[in-house]
């Protein structure tokens, strides 16, 4: 049987938020089979739940928010991305303030975490969604188009497509393929690191956002250079943190899919949009288990190795 997984014990870290740049403290708590992954909003007078659901997303702008009522935590989707890419099922986060901390700017710090605190296998099955039929969801037209679409596939892979009009960007890769079955997430993925604009730093900043960013946590461009002095950690990290944030948004979910994920110019928004999309359509998909690891997906019997 393909098993759920948690955590062995809990494990601790302290950061800012990328947006808030509030301090902010998260501890990752092993969870019992089919709990999901919960957040837990510690610094009220009375604790607030938060399951990852699709439509638990309150706010896709820059960021992906879920709320439980007017409770909030923003920026999930890196913490979920590496949940995502070492098959983390049940979790509980417990976060004293509103903002999962950005750390390097990159899934990296939360891979880290995950797997000193070590992975357990759990006596229930996983649960995937599979892909029946594809679903798609676009917005704009001509030069502003943008889309997203899952497919059927016997694993998950995603592709993603970024077409952004800058120097030091259009000299790296502005696509990349990654699929799960032969990819290293920890190796390929999780290390690539948010990205902005110095143009736009100040438009965020009076909107109360980017009060946390820096040179140690994002990759940062005037109109014409990266201002990193370590320069990229890979050939294409744009796209990558792009295929990043998708495996997070896509993981809000609540359970893992087996599906090909394709996408142009998509965010956090339209891959939200995606998700709900696919709820809706019902015959598009199905619930699916392995009692034969062998009959599963090639790499996901496996706990994902450190780097």
């Amino acid at each position: 049987m393909l098993q759920q997984r948690t955590l062995k014990s809990l494990t601790r870290a302290i950061g800012v938020g990328l947006h808030s740049g509030q301090r902010v403290e998260i501890t990752l708590r092993p969870a019992q089979p089919d709990t999901g992954i919960v957040f837990r909003r510690i610094d009220l007078p009375l604790p607030v739940d938060i399951k990852v659901s699709a439509t638990a997303v309150s706010d896709t702008t820059m960021a992906s928010t879920i709320a439980n009522g007017n409770v909030k935590v923003h920026t999930v989707e890196h913490l979920l991305s590496a949940c995502a890419g070492l098959g983390v099922d049940n979790l509980y986060v417990d976060i004293n303030a509103q903002e999962v901390p950005i750390l390097d700017g990159s899934a990296a710090s939360f891979v880290f975490l995950l797997q000193s605190a070590g992975i357990e296998l759990q006596s229930a099955p996983r649960r995937f969604i599979r892909l029946l039929k594809a679903v798609t969801v676009r917005e704009g037209q001509g030069a502003s188009e943008k889309w997203a679409r899952l497919q059927p596939f016997h694993g998950f892979k995603l592709s993603f497509e970024i077409d952004f009009d800058h120097p030091a960007v259009d000299s790296t890769g502005q696509r990349v393929l990654f699929d799960m079955s032969v990819g290293s997430y920890t190796k390929d993925i999780a290390r690539a690191r948010t990205f902005g604009f110095t143009k736009d730093v100040e438009m965020m900043r009076a909107n109360g956002l980017a009060l946390g960013g820096g040179l140690d946590n994002v990759i940062v461009m005037d109109d014409y250079k990266i201002l990193n002095s370590e320069g990229l950690r890979y050939d294409d990290e744009f796209v990558k943190h792009k295929i990043l944030d998708a495996m997070g948004d896509l993981y809000l979910l609540g359970q893992p899919l087996l599906a090909s994920y394709s996408a142009f110019r998509s965010g956090h928004a339209l891959n939200n949009l995606l998700l709900r999309e696919l709820l809706q359509r019902t015959e598009a998909w199905e619930v699916v288990t392995f009692e034969d690891d062998k009959l599963a997906p090639k790499g996901f019997a496996q706990v994902a190795r450190a780097w």
